[in-house]
């Protein structure tokens, strides 16, 4: 099973369709997101919980809840305890205190990865990445603009993103994942959404159809270039040496063994 810390392109499913799940497994996806919240309407709700499962695949299976202080919230809890699910996805993140206690009623079986969809979610994101039961940050960033009244843009999201990497830099974290593509029928504006947020230090985006995958992982995987580079910088030698006319230390020794950490086929 794929590590937390490794997903790139987790996928959302919505819980009250069951019939989508194998499917969803079966795509590049690298984990499956079962979503009890937007993607299901109250009334569907409870059906949605009845349908939780995770015996459709070997990849992580995760489940986004409802948040806390909803009427949905505490069933969500009771559901997915009964399951052997990889982690929860947390909505509207925001209350230190309240994550922390969450996780720890969890318990260390069950991690959360806490979404940042607010304002308030945002000026605590460095507390909320170094709680010890939160596994990664995730931005919910369509919602995050509703919040502010802001358009959904990548010049201004830049700070809230920048501030997510910092966080979970701060925290020890992986880099945190991005939100999503809402256009389903533009494959090269998910590939450059989720090349923008690799440039930033984002290392994971969230899809919403199987379409979008492909796109997310070819966005996230290093490319030819960068691995070529890589290799030579590591075949340079020791010491401070010149390459392509740049001086190479170890700095950017340490850049070149990431970049090759993460290549993998997309």
């Amino acid at each position: 099973m794929v590590s937390l810390d490794l997903i790139r392109a987790p996928l959302f499913v919505p819980a009250n369709r069951p019939e989508r799940f194998a499917k969803a497994a079966a795509s590049e996806a690298d984990a499956v997101i079962l979503d009890l919240e937007d993607a299901v309407a109250p009334e569907a709700k409870e059906a949605a919980r009845r349908a939780l499962r995770c015996d459709f695949t070997t990849k992580p299976v995760l489940v986004r809840i409802n948040a806390s202080g909803t009427p949905w919230h505490e069933a969500d809890l009771a559901a997915v305890s009964a399951l052997p699910v990889a982690g929860i996805v947390l909505p509207k993140a925001e209350d230190a205190a309240v994550v922390d206690a969450l996780c720890r009623q969890l318990g260390a079986r069950v991690p959360v990865l806490a979404l940042i969809e607010t304002a308030r979610g945002l000026a605590e994101a460095r507390r909320l990445a170094a709680l010890p039961g939160v596994a990664r940050l995730i931005f919910g960033s369509i919602d995050f603009c509703a919040d502010l009244g802001c358009a959904h843009e990548r010049d201004i999201l830049l700070p809230a993103r920048s501030e997510l990497v910092l966080a979970s830099r701060l925290a020890g974290r992986p880099g945190p994942v991005d939100g999503v593509t809402a256009r389903l029928d533009d494959p090269d504006e998910t590939r450059g959404d989720a090349e923008h947020a690799r440039a930033l230090g984002m290392t994971g985006k969230l899809c919403i159809h199987p379409r979008q995958v492909p796109e997310v992982l070819r966005g996230f995987a290093p490319t030819d270039r960068e691995i070529d580079w890589a290799r030579r910088v590591l075949a340079s030698g020791e010491g401070a040496v010149a390459l392509d006319g740049a001086m190479i230390d170890d700095p950017v020794r340490l850049r070149a063994r990431h970049i090759l950490a993460t290549a993998r086929p997309a």
